[in-house]
């Protein structure tokens, strides 16, 4: 691409002035930092879910309906699906550390604008533009953490993004729900401009980074790639054999890629990657589609049908908050131990049961009314004379939450920065789909208010549905990724193994000598030059070692 050759001049000016600083190759701390990225946007959920109830930003913002909430909670979601979409034009040219910045840089103007909002208008600018910050830093903190991470641990690495989301969610709600016993504007005001200190120490963080050894490969770094990942996976020893395998790996698939054409996002759709393509977008739209998000940004809404209003209904909230940070903690494990696959089966299979339960109770036990605590939106409420069932609700509320937060709360945004494999697609690929989990979040923080007014309890058996689907699309199309470096994930799509059998696959893996690369880059330039065939295109780079042999 053009502009990214302008861009080299600067790319360089910026790696060496952050090289000045001192850098961490502590991998888990590293990623800690990095996904700071995620707990902004848990920081966002609570900001907003704690106030909607409240008297001082009903009163404030003159009642917002159901139409004019929802675009104003789900304005964070539609600049994020911005943000993810522009990420990969500056993470690809500048490095994924410059992404990490501009994420800081849009999240504190973002708020700013939200704690000084004068109206709806306003408060909508500000969540769209710290939405675009945020839709940098989901796009390009779980790829991050992948190409850094050591194969052993990329399961619990991948998952410090979402644990990051919930720690986010859980830290802000109790500021929120300290700060909304203060009679007047402050108590959200204060609470928005909270927020710009997170975003503060993501942009000093960065400092204190190491780049990512494979971009670092691409724009040809190629001995601080090396060091990077000999520091990052055996404490800078070059000859180990998982730092050798590591780099070969690196440098083959880097050479491959510069002989083939330039990637776009058209490229994403050939043959070659359709598949992989579509199984990532699909897998974060599915993760919307589980309802989660209806039950963060609106919980507040639920338990008013469940009969709690006021202060317990805040704190019944928070009870779900604990719950979705503590439950993601075992996810990081399983993930590297049972694998993803088995992990994303059971929980499409509990969150089905969960939300059709939800639907049942509500729809039998519950009441029609014109509103609960002068909320027009809620249509229904359990009676108080049914104290059990409304403890129901509750209950399978708080089981739902658990299943998705030790499930496809943590496993679909690693699952979505590994299983891309090529190093040329992986950045492309995962803004692609990461925007379109942001594109459903708009959709369902818009449709989420009308859908209580109009279809009441009916709502939790949509998601319900979509969780039965989701179950039937992992079980068919998603590869097992536990345990494989990327550059094997590539060669795995690229022999076409099923997915129900992509957990036994063992790849060979040599490791090869700069010697060897190079022929092998020779012979991938005769079959472009050749108009080779499909099949040969689709041939394993492990085949065609052996043809070289």
């Amino acid at each position: 691409m053009g502009y990214e050759k302008k861009l080299v001049g600067v790319a360089e000016k910026v790696k060496k002035f952050l090289d000045y600083f001192p850098t961490l190759y502590n991998v888990y701390l590293v990623c800690c930092i990095s996904t700071i990225s995620g707990m902004m946007f848990g920081v966002d959920i609570s900001s907003i879910s704690a106030f909607i109830g409240t008297d001082q930003y009903k009163n404030y913002f003159n009642n917002p309906g159901s139409a004019i909430q929802g675009f104003i909670t789900s304005a964070m979601a539609l600049g994020s699906f911005f943000g993810s979409l522009a990420c990969s034009f500056v993470s690809e040219p500048l490095g994924r550390r410059i992404s990490l910045t501009f994420c800081a840089f849009f999240w504190c103007v973002g708020a700013a604008i939200q704690s000084s909002s004068q109206n709806r208008a306003q408060l909508i600018i500000g969540r769209f533009i710290s939405g675009f910050g945020v839709g940098f830093g989901s796009t390009v903190a779980p790829v991050y953490g992948s190409e850094l991470a050591p194969r052993r641990i990329r399961g619990f690495i991948g998952g410090l993004f979402q644990f990051s989301v919930t720690v986010g969610i859980l830290i802000m709600f109790y500021i929120s729900y300290g700060l909304h016993f203060i009679n007047g504007v402050g108590s959200f005001r204060i609470a928005w401009g909270i927020q710009i200190i997170f975003g503060l120490v993501l942009f000093f963080g960065v400092f204190l980074l190491p780049e990512s050894p494979r971009w670092l490969a691409k724009h040809g770094y190629w001995d601080e790639a090396e060091d990077v990942v000999a520091k990052i996976q055996a404490h800078g020893d070059k000859t180990n054999p998982d730092v050798q395998i590591e780099v070969s790996e690196i440098k083959e698939q880097i050479m491959i890629d510069e002989a083939s054409k330039s990637v776009t996002y058209a490229t994403l759709f050939n043959k070659k990657y359709c598949l992989r393509t579509i199984t990532a977008i699909f897998a974060q739209i599915w993760q919307q589609l589980t309802g989660m998000n209806v039950m963060m940004y609106y919980i507040v809404y639920i338990f008013q049908m469940a009969g709690y209003t006021g202060n317990s209904n805040l704190i019944a909230s928070s009870i779900q908050y604990v719950l979705n940070t503590c439950m993601t903690v075992p996810a990081l494990f399983l993930l590297d131990k049972v694998g993803r696959r088995p992990v994303l089966l059971t929980g499409a299979v509990l969150m089905m049961i969960f939300q059709f339960c939800v639907a049942g109770i509500l729809g039998g036990c519950s009441k029609p009314v014109n509103s609960v605590d002068g909320d027009s939106t809620v249509k229904i409420e359990i009676p108080k004379s049914n104290s059990s069932a409304a403890r129901a609700v509750i209950a399978m509320c708080y089981l739902f939450v658990c299943s998705f937060a030790c499930t496809w709360g943590v496993g679909i945004w690693l699952y979505c920065s590994e299983i891309w494999g090529d190093n040329a697609i992986r950045q492309r690929g995962a803004a692609l789909s990461t925007a379109a989990n942001w594109i459903l979040n708009f959709a369902i923080g818009m449709y989420t208010p009308s859908s209580f007014e109009n279809i009441t309890w009916k709502t939790y058996c949509i998601y319900a549905t979509f969780c039965a689907c989701m179950f039937i699309h992992v079980l068919f199309y998603f590869p097992e990724t536990k345990g494989k470096r990327l550059e094997e994930v590539a060669q795995m799509w690229d022999e076409h193994v099923p997915a129900w059998k992509s957990a036994s696959w063992k790849p060979a893996v040599p490791i090869a000598t700069d010697k060897i690369l190079e022929k092998k880059l020779s012979v991938q330039h005769v079959e472009d030059n050749d108009n080779s065939t499909e099949d040969d295109h689709s041939m394993s780079n492990s085949e065609k070692a052996v043809q070289i042999a």
